[in-house]
C-alpha cells in the first residue's frame, strides 16, 4: 500500500485511514457529516495526491489527445482546463479525466483516476503512433483540493498569483506558500467552489510547507481537514460521476449524461458508434433518484417498476448531509427515466418507493 506525502499528517490528526486505489487514505477525521458541512459552508482540505498525472509534449501532443478523448481539446488555450473522457472501442469509458493546456499545441497535462493510472498510461501509450513525448509524473506530484466558499480567501493569502479572479476551469502557475512551480486551478469535485493545488514532491519539504501554511491561514476561516468519505457525499449531491460506480468500461458517455463532453465535430475512438447511439436514441440513462420510503439506495441495488419488472440498477447512493434525505443515481431504461416517474429500489427483497428527480440534487 502506497502513502501520500501527507500520510503522517493524517495519522497525527487521528484520521480514520483505509486503503483506496492502493493508497493509504484518510476516510474521515471528525466525521463525514461534520466535514461535509465544513466544505459546504466554510472550507475543507482534501489530500488527493493519489490521482495520476501524465505530461504529453511535442507537435503531435494535441493530435493524440484529440484522437483518444471525447471533448474538443483544440479549444483550449494556455491556462485552461477541460473535463473529458477516454471512450473505449466497445462503447464504454476507459476513464474520465481533466486535460490541462500548459502550452497550446505543445504541452498538456492529463489528470486521471488513481485506480486507473496504469490502465490509462497503457491506453494512451498504445495510441501514441507519432512519438509524442510522454511522462508519468504521478509519483512525484502532490495534489491538495482546497474546497468551499472560503477556499479562495484562504489560498489568496499564500500567493501573489491572482486567484480571486481565476475563472472556473482555468489555472495559474507560480509561487505558493513559498514553494515554486505550483499549479493552482479553479477545479474541484465538490460543487462548493475552490481550487486544486498541484506541486512537485521531489523537494520533500514542499508538501509540509504547503499543508502547514494552508492550515495556518485557514483555521480562522473555519478550515477543516476532509476525507474521502465526505468527498463522495459532496460529489453525489452534485450528480458528479464516479468511475467504477456511475461510469465504467460498459457505460456510454451519452448514457451517463456526458453528452456535453462528447463532441462530434471531430473523430475520436469509436465516435461513429456514439454518433449512431445518439441518432437512434438512448436505451437507458443515468438519472437522479430521491427516496420516498425510508431506506438508502446502494451501488448494485436493482431498480424495478410498480409491477416488479426490473428497469435498471443503482450506481451510487447515500443519505445526503445537506438535504437530510436519501439520494442516489441509477441507470434506468427508456420509458422509466422521465422526471417524477415513480420507481422502486429493491432492498433485501422489499421494494422501496422513490422518484426520478433532476440533477444536481443540491443547489448552492
Amino acid at each position: 500500500m502506497f502513502n501520500t506525502p501527507f500520510t503522517k499528517q493524517h495519522i497525527a490528526l487521528g484520521a480514520k485511514m483505509a486503503e483506496f486505489a492502493g493508497y493509504n487514505m484518510p476516510i474521515s477525521y471528525t466525521g463525514i457529516n461534520d466535514e461535509h458541512a465544513a466544505v459546504r459552508t466554510k472550507a475543507g482540505l482534501f489530500d488527493v495526491s493519489h490521482m495520476g498525472e501524465f505530461i504529453l509534449k511535442g507537435e503531435h501532443a494535441l493530435d493524440l489527445i484529440q484522437r483518444i478523448t471525447s471533448n474538443d481539446a483544440s479549444k483550449l488555450v494556455d491556462g485552461q482546463a477541460q473535463y473529458s473522457c477516454f471512450p473505449n472501442a466497445t462503447g464504454g469509458i476507459v476513464d474520465d479525466l481533466l486535460v490541462y493546456c500548459i502550452a497550446q499545441n505543445k504541452t498538456y497535462m492529463l489528470v486521471v483516476n488513481a485506480s486507473n493510472i496504469d490502465k490509462d498510461w497503457n491506453w494512451v501509450s498504445s495510441h501514441n503512433t507519432n512519438n509524442v513525448e510522454m511522462h508519468n509524473i504521478s509519483e512525484k506530484t502532490g495534489l491538495l483540493a482546497l474546497q468551499g466558499p472560503n477556499a479562495i480567501k484562504i489560498a489568496q493569502q499564500l500567493t501573489d498569483m491572482d486567484l480571486v479572479n481565476l475563472k472556473y476551469y482555468t489555472f495559474v502557475k507560480g509561487k505558493f506558500a513559498d514553494v515554486e512551480n505550483v499549479l493552482v486551478s479553479a477545479t474541484g469535485y465538490t460543487g462548493a467552489g475552490g481550487v486544486e493545488i498541484y506541486f512537485e514532491t521531489t523537494d520533500t519539504s514542499a508538501a509540509e510547507k504547503i499543508w502547514n501554511a494552508i492550515f495556518a491561514v485557514g483555521e480562522p476561516h473555519g478550515l477543516k481537514p476532509a476525507g474521502l468519505g465526505c468527498r463522495d457525499t459532496l460529489r453525489l449531491e452534485m450528480g458528479f460521476c464516479l468511475f467504477g460506480n456511475d461510469i465504467d468500461d460498459t457505460t456510454s458517455p451519452l448514457e451517463a449524461g456526458l453528452g456535453w463532453i462528447t463532441k462530434f465535430t471531430k473523430e475520436f475512438t469509436n465516435s461513429e458508434h456514439f454518433a449512431a447511439q445518439k441518432a437512434v436514441g438512448l436505451q437507458r440513462k443515468l438519472v437522479g433518484i430521491e427516496m420516498i420510503d425510508k431506506g438508502i439506495p446502494r451501488h448494485g441495488y436493482k431498480m424495478k417498476n410498480a409491477e416488479g419488472v426490473e428497469i435498471g440498477v443503482v450506481t451510487s447512493g447515500t443519505q445526503s448531509p445537506s438535504l437530510n434525505k436519501a439520494i442516489g443515481m441509477a441507470y434506468l431504461v427508456a420509458g422509466s427515466n422521465a422526471l417524477d416517474t415513480e420507481v422502486f429500489v429493491e432492498v433485501r427483497d422489499k421494494l422501496l418507493k422513490a422518484k426520478v428527480v433532476k440533477l444536481p440534487f443540491y443547489q448552492a
